[in-house]
């Protein structure tokens, strides 16, 4: 992002205002884990609009100081909940090395262990 874009939209800077608000609050009474996810998932969505706007308006609107400002917070909430992973292209919760590993792990185990105990203790 290009730092000479200005400052946020006032509306922006009152919406991460009131989510981190929110997120102090909440993390007093759920966490912080749920309180940090809850304002990432504020964040993101907000972000996913002023990035939808700023394809119809280009790089000289608002859009482009607002989408800095709310990267900036969703970096600190993650930083705050202790996320040290850089962001990636892709969403993907379950990277496919997992996926292959927890596959490995459920083929060690016997096929139908709890099928062939259960008919042989009415014996």
């Amino acid at each position: 992002m290009d730092m000479d874009q200005g400052p946020a939209t006032d509306e922006i800077v009152d919406l991460i205002g009131s989510i981190e608000m929110h997120r102090q609050v909440m993390g007093k009474e759920s966490g912080l884990s749920a309180a940090c996810n809850e304002a990432l998932r504020k964040l993101h969505e907000i972000l996913g609009s002023e990035r939808e706007a700023l394809q119809g308006h280009g790089t000289g609107s608002p859009h482009s100081a607002n989408i800095a400002a709310l990267t900036k917070e969703i970096a600190k909430v993650k930083k705050l909940a202790g996320d040290t992973t850089p962001p990636t292209g892709s969403q993907n919760p379950r990277p496919s090395h997992h996926q292959v590993s927890l596959q490995d792990q459920a083929r060690s185990f016997p096929r139908n262990k709890g099928r062939r105990t259960m008919g042989r203790s009415g014996r």
